[in-house]
């Protein structure tokens, strides 16, 4: 073994030497890549977190509006269901009291027609009995009047005819 007076002047020292520069620099190097790639990792971490909170945000945002539109669609149903009630019952309302005219307007009609027919029987019954009575007075007339009764007749008919046409 050879040994050297002094120690700088060793091969193995200057070999030592620059193995531990080169692991410094070395290290130093890959210390900066390794943290360039965590510092990368770290911002793109923080990135897709910043992203994930943005659509967190934007999915409650849509939550609520679906909420808000459920809710108003829900009450226009509603509202839509009581118009449809209103309107069914005053349809019911309409066509009953429609139907309570007709059956008036029925009813009246026959009534009317019931008259009419009274009023031709009546007219008819009338019209026969004077007819009858026609017939009959002029039998009466015919088997108990003279020429002597028939101007008294006149003359009196004549006299009371005035007071027959102020009557009617």
């Amino acid at each position: 073994m050879h040994h050297y007076a002094h120690f700088w002047l060793d091969p193995k020292f200057w070999v030592a030497v620059s193995f531990v520069l080169f692991a410094v620099l070395v290290g130093k190097l890959v210390w900066a890549k390794a943290t360039d790639a965590l510092d990368a990792r770290a911002d793109k971490i923080r990135a897709e977190l910043d992203e994930a909170a943005r659509l967190r945000a934007e999915a409650e945002a849509m939550r609520r509006q679906a909420e808000a539109d459920r809710a108003a669609a829900l009450a226009e149903a509603e509202a839509m269901i009581a118009r449809a009630k209103a309107e069914a019952e005053r349809l019911a309302a309409a066509a009953a009291a429609e139907a309570e005219a007709a059956a008036k307007r029925r009813e009246r009609m026959a009534m009317d027609r019931i008259a009419a027919a009274e009023a031709g029987a009546v007219a008819e019954v009338r019209h026969a009995a004077a007819a009858i009575a026609a017939a009959a007075a002029r039998e009466v007339i015919a088997t108990a009047l003279d020429a002597e009764g028939d101007a008294r007749l006149i003359d009196a008919a004549v006299a009371d005819l005035p007071r027959a046409l102020r009557a009617a």
